[in-house]
């Protein structure tokens, strides 16, 4: 990563809330408002299926299994853990960043960097 680039993160970072974002009790972390209950259950459906993924790489790395078959797995959950990105994005996109934009001004800017800034992240 090349200084500016570092620069440009680490002043998204620290600039960009998101707009529907609450903060906790304890104010460390960002809850969203809206998050479809079955959007959410898909979501953590397929998380614990890659953990299981993730299980058996592991043991396939034990097992000392042919590399180009233990390639061909982590292939499968970046794709799955990429299908879980793009309903997260799409909900973010749906609920929080919709509403940021819509009430213009300094949160409509604040999440236009955040926007870039995950199609960045994710995008790689």
């Amino acid at each position: 990563m090349t200084p500016k680039t570092k620069e440009i993160r680490e002043h998204n970072h620290s600039s960009a809330e998101c707009g529907c974002a609450v903060r906790d009790a304890s104010a460390s972390s960002r809850k969203a408002l809206a998050v479809d209950a079955e959007i959410k259950s898909r979501n953590i459906k397929r998380l614990r299926r890659i953990e299981g993924q993730v299980r058996g790489l592991q043991k396939m790395v034990d097992d000392d299994r042919y590399c180009a078959d233990i390639m061909t797995q982590i292939s499968s959950v970046q794709e799955a853990l990429r299908g879980v990105g793009k309903e997260l994005m799409r909900n973010h996109l749906k609920h929080c960043a919709t509403g940021a934009i819509r009430s213009g001004g300094g949160e409509a800017e604040r999440m236009y960097d955040e926007i870039l800034d995950l199609m960045y992240t994710h995008n790689r």
